[in-house]
């Protein structure tokens, strides 16, 4: 009897196996016509993993589940191979770094990108202290991979394996270049690994994440409409029916309907042209208050724009300087879809936790425009409070936000970042 892998064919988890049967010459192969969430809820499945998860292999002696477990019996099938290293203290050492990349990388992996695949409640501090247990690991991986190629050894182990397969769902999915690039050893060792004839056989070719996907808690898929068959027109008897205009081949009626134009596009026009003062801020190198800000005040109309002071509601968390620094980040790449009608200025006050998250928002029109409110959710993890114009002490806090000045209500600035 063949040994039969029961997965999803881009399960990272099946990959383990089939990776290690590739180093230790074991022919595995996949189960016909699986289908997860089916295939996985039969009887017969259940009597080989009984809470149905995936990958179960089934061997001639009984299954097997749980992919570590899997990956080791496949790598013992075979005793001339160096999967578990050569010596006692390199079998340990391979176990050790199997049990760090289960623990500590694939644990805080899946505890981020879950909620952001809508598998779980999306809680912020939780995030965040995930981000955060996970810098820390790859942090301790990276120091050891700066004097190492391999984990154990002159040679790929399991471990490596393991290690790479657990690394590939972070790459892949979540870690994006400016992620990974605080950790030059382990980046190397990813792509290393990742090449080896073995690991493409099974994985191909991979891509780094762009960008950290959005949050999709609670979104069910929407079913789609039926579609309704159309009335035929009817058709005169002495004339001939009006030809349709010319629609592109597959596009609905709906698409040529123009789209409605957002609110702020309906304001009346304002004195205060966005991009010029953007450009100003951006071309001011030195005096920045003679120019700049003598420049903003002179541009700025109280008509047609607000100014906002923001506050981050839970600053006492703010234990970490790259979690904090990551968070705001976060939120101003997020506010994108306010770039043409928004300027915003953030700031990480003080150089020792709990840092404090502040930010100065200038948008479009007298109220913080809705479609943002609505679309943008890190909103709500802040208080927000309009500026009042006639009180000095408040204009000069806009003056020092938008120059950086430090320092800032009694802190240093650890991080300034602007949204233009």
């Amino acid at each position: 009897m063949a040994l039969i892998l029961y997965s999803g064919k881009t399960n990272k988890n099946a990959f383990k196996t089939f990776i290690a049967a590739e180093y230790a010459g074991v022919q595995v192969k996949w189960a016909d016509n699986f289908e997860m969430g089916v295939s996985n809820k039969t009887p017969e499945f259940l009597t080989m993993n009984p809470i149905g998860k995936v990958p179960v292999l089934e061997t001639p002696d009984g299954p097997v589940f749980e992919s570590n477990a899997i990956a080791r019996y496949v790598a013992r099938l075979k005793n001339d191979n160096a999967l578990f290293g050569s010596s006692s203290i390199e079998y340990g050492q391979v176990e050790q770094w199997i049990d760090f990349a289960s623990l500590e990388i694939d644990a805080n992996l899946l505890a981020w990108i879950r909620p952001r695949f809508g598998y779980g409640n999306y809680i912020a501090p939780v995030e965040e202290a995930s981000i955060a247990a996970l810098k820390r690991a790859l942090g301790a991986l990276n120091t050891y991979l700066a004097a190492h190629t391999y984990l154990v050894g002159h040679g790929v182990t399991l471990a490596d394996i393991v290690m790479t397969c657990n690394l590939y769902l972070g790459f892949k999915a979540l870690m994006t270049k400016t992620f990974t690039s605080e950790f030059p050893h382990v980046e190397r060792y990813f792509w290393t690994m990742i090449n080896q004839p073995n690991f493409i056989k099974i994985i191909g070719e991979v891509k780094q994440a762009e960008t950290v996907p959005p949050i999709t808690t609670g979104k069910k898929p929407s079913k789609p409409k039926e579609a309704k068959p159309k009335a035929e027109p009817k058709k005169e008897e002495t004339k001939e029916a009006p030809k349709p205009k010319a629609v592109v081949a597959g596009e609905e009626e709906e698409a040529l309907k123009p789209k409605p134009k957002n609110p702020l596009d309906l304001l009346p026009p304002s004195k205060m042209i966005l991009d010029d003062w953007k450009r100003l801020y951006s071309n001011t190198k030195t005096n920045f208050r003679e120019v700049a800000i003598k420049g903003f005040w002179e541009m700025f109309d109280p008509e047609g724009y607000s100014l906002w002071f923001c506050n981050y509601k839970y600053n006492n968390e703010n234990t970490v300087s790259f979690v904090t620094m990551n968070k705001v980040g976060g939120f101003l790449q997020r506010m994108d879809l306010a770039r043409k009608y928004a300027f915003g200025k953030m700031l990480v006050v003080g150089y020792e936790p709990p840092y404090k998250v502040k930010g100065l928002w200038l948008f479009r029109g007298p109220e913080i425009p809705k479609f943002v409110m609505d679309e943008c959710y890190d909103m709500e993890l802040y208080e927000w409070t309009k500026v009042n114009l006639s009180d000095e002490a408040q204009k000069e806090r806009v003056n020092q936000m938008i120059e950086d000045y430090e320092p800032f209500e009694g802190g240093g600035i650890l991080d300034a970042k602007c949204f233009k």
